[in-house]
C-alpha cells in the first residue's frame, strides 16, 4: 500500500515571533542595584544637595508610606490579581485618623483606620471570590466609591485634628534616631518578609499566583487565601493612612494622590511580576528605595510634576516587560 505524508510532514513549523525573556533571579537584583547606584550618581552630580544626610532623611520619611502601601499591594499581586484601590484607602484611612484621634486617643484613631482598611479588603476579596468580579474591574469601581465617600466624608476639605500627641508620635525618632514611621514600616517589611518565604500563609500566595488550577489540585483553600490577601492589603493601608494623617497633621482628600502609582511603580521595579507567583516583600523594599530615589532626584533637580508622571509610567511599561512570565499566556491581548 502506497504511503501517505500528512500534512505536519510536509510543511514545516512556522516559528513564532521573539518573546523578551522574564528578568528575574540574581541578574533582577543585580540589575536594581546597577540602577540604583546609576541614580545616585546622575543625581548628586546634577545637584549636590542630592546626597546629603537631611536629603536622605527626608528620603525615608517620604518612603515610609510608600514601603507600606506597596508591600499591601505586593501581597495581591502574588496571587495575580491587583488593587487598584489602594491609594483611595489610604486617603480614607487619612480622614477617619484625623477625625478619631481627637475622640479615641492616638491608639484608637489607628485601630479604627486599621479596620476600615480591613473592611475594604474583605469585600474586595469577596467581590472577586464569591461573585467573581476580576480584580481590575472591582478594585477600579471601588476606588471610585471610596473616593465619594471620602468627600461626603470631608465635604472635600482637610480635616484637621488637635491631638497634637499623635503628631508627636507618628513623627518621633525613638529608636536608633530612625523616625517612627521609617522604623514601622521596615519592621513591616522584615515581617511580610518572613511570612511570604517562611509561613504557609506565603507558600499559598506564591502557589496560587504560580498556578491556580495546580493549587487548587493540591488541596490548596483558593478562596481562603485569595480573601486574607486582600484584607491583610487593607489593614495594612488603613495603617499606612494613619501614619500619613500624622506626618500630614491632618486627613484630605488630596492626600497621597499618586501612591498607587509609586506603589505599582515599586512593586514591578522590585521583580513581582503582575502575573503572579514571582518576586515577594523582600524585592519590593528595594523596588520602593528605587522609586523613592527616582522620586527625590527628580524634585531635587527640578523636574516638573508632568515630566515626572511620564518618567514614572515609561518605568512601569519597562519594568513590566522585564518580569512578567510570559510563557503563563497562552496568549497577549
Amino acid at each position: 500500500m502506497p504511503t501517505t505524508t500528512t500534512t505536519t510532514d510536509a510543511i514545516p513549523a512556522r516559528p513564532g515571533p521573539a518573546r523578551l525573556p522574564a528578568l528575574s533571579g540574581a541578574y533582577a537584583i543585580l540589575a536594581q542595584l546597577a540602577a540604583l547606584i546609576v541614580l545616585i550618581a546622575f543625581f548628586t552630580l546634577q545637584n549636590r544637595l542630592f546626597f546629603s544626610v537631611s536629603n536622605f532623611q527626608n528620603i525615608g520619611m517620604q518612603s515610609s508610606v510608600l514601603l507600606m502601601v506597596a508591600l499591601a499591594g505586593t501581597l495581591v499581586i502574588m496571587i495575580g490579581s491587583i488593587d487598584l484601590s489602594v491609594g483611595a484607602t489610604v486617603v480614607l484611612a487619612t480622614l477617619v485618623t484625623a477625625i478619631c484621634v481627637d475622640r479615641f486617643g492616638s491608639a484608637g484613631g489607628i485601630l479604627v483606620a486599621v479596620a476600615v482598611g480591613m473592611a475594604v479588603g474583605l469585600v474586595n476579596g469577596g467581590l472577586l471570590v464569591w461573585l467573581k468580579v476580576p480584580s481590575f474591574l472591582s478594585t477600579l469601581g471601588m476606588m471610585s466609591v471610596l473616593a465619594g465617600i471620602a468627600g461626603h466624608v470631608s465635604g472635600g476639605i482637610a480635616i484637621i485634628y488637635q491631638n497634637w500627641a499623635y503628631t508627636d508620635l507618628i513623627n518621633g525618632a525613638f529608636l536608633l534616631g530612625l523616625p517612627n514611621v521609617a522604623t514601622v514600616s521596615l519592621l513591616a517589611a522584615l515581617a511580610l518578609t518572613f511570612v511570604s518565604l517562611r509561613t504557609r500563609f506565603g507558600r499559598y500566595l506564591y502557589a496560587i499566583g504560580g498556578g491556580e488550577v495546580v493549587a487548587a489540585n493540591s488541596g490548596v483553600p483558593i478562596r481562603r487565601y485569595k480573601i486574607l490577601a486582600f484584607t491583610v492589603c487593607g489593614a495594612l493601608c488603613g495603617l499606612a493612612g494613619a501614619m500619613l494623617a500624622g506626618q500630614v497633621g491632618a486627613g484630605t482628600p488630596a492626600a497621597g494622590s499618586d501612591i498607587l502609582l509609586n506603589s505599582i511603580a515599586a512593586i514591578v521595579m522590585g521583580g513581582t511580576a503582575l502575573s503572579g507567583g514571582v518576586g515577594g516583600p523582600h524585592r519590593t523594599i528595594l523596588g520602593v528605595l528605587l522609586i523613592a530615589i527616582l522620586s527625590n532626584g527628580m524634585d531635587v533637580t527640578g523636574v516638573g510634576g508632568f515630566t515626572q508622571d511620564i518618567v514614572k509610567g515609561l518605568v512601569i511599561i519597562v519594568a513590566v516587560a522585564l518580569t512578567t512570565d510570559r510563557k503563563k499566556y497562552q496568549f497577549i491581548k
